[in-house]
């Protein structure tokens, strides 16, 4: 805890979650990206929490999905979709929305018909590289390798 604010504001939820009618029909939905740093009062007490679900980087396969949702509609070859998957690897699903979004933008800069390749790079380059040592973190990409 950091202060009293916080701290009251944790005991008024465990409270709630607590004094519950047991058929009360309510779901409580707790997401964190640090598991670890939970309250020890909110993860250690029986019941508190039932269930605990990870949602894991996504895999190849699941990169190459996000590559095609997150392209709205752009037109792209595969050999672009397989540059995306291999760019990303380690890379979470915010990362892949954010870079097929400022791919987008390189290709109507460019005036090209379709994403290419000098696309992905700009925007990675942009994304993880030269726009600032936050934006790694802040994107979840800091398990994406650097070109080489």
């Amino acid at each position: 805890m950091n202060g009293p604010c916080e701290e009251a504001l944790l005991n008024k939820l465990l409270n709630e979650m607590d004094g519950l009618r047991e058929d009360a029909e309510i779901l409580f939905v707790l997401t964190t990206n640090r598991p670890d740093q939970l309250e020890r009062a909110l993860a250690s007490r029986p019941g508190r929490i039932d269930q605990a679900i990870e949602f894991p980087l996504p895999d190849e396969e699941g990169r190459r999905q996000l590559a095609r949702l997150y392209a709205y509609g752009l037109p792209m070859g595969p050999e672009v979709v397989e540059l995306i998957v291999r760019r990303t690897a380690g890379g979470s699903p915010a990362l892949i929305k954010e870079l097929m979004r400022r791919a987008a933008q390189f290709l109507l800069e460019g005036g090209n018909a379709n994403l290419q390749p000098q696309h992905i790079d700009a925007a990675l380059e942009e994304m993880l590289f030269s726009g600032g040592s936050l934006n790694p973190s802040l994107l979840g990409a800091t398990g994406v390798p650097q070109p080489s």
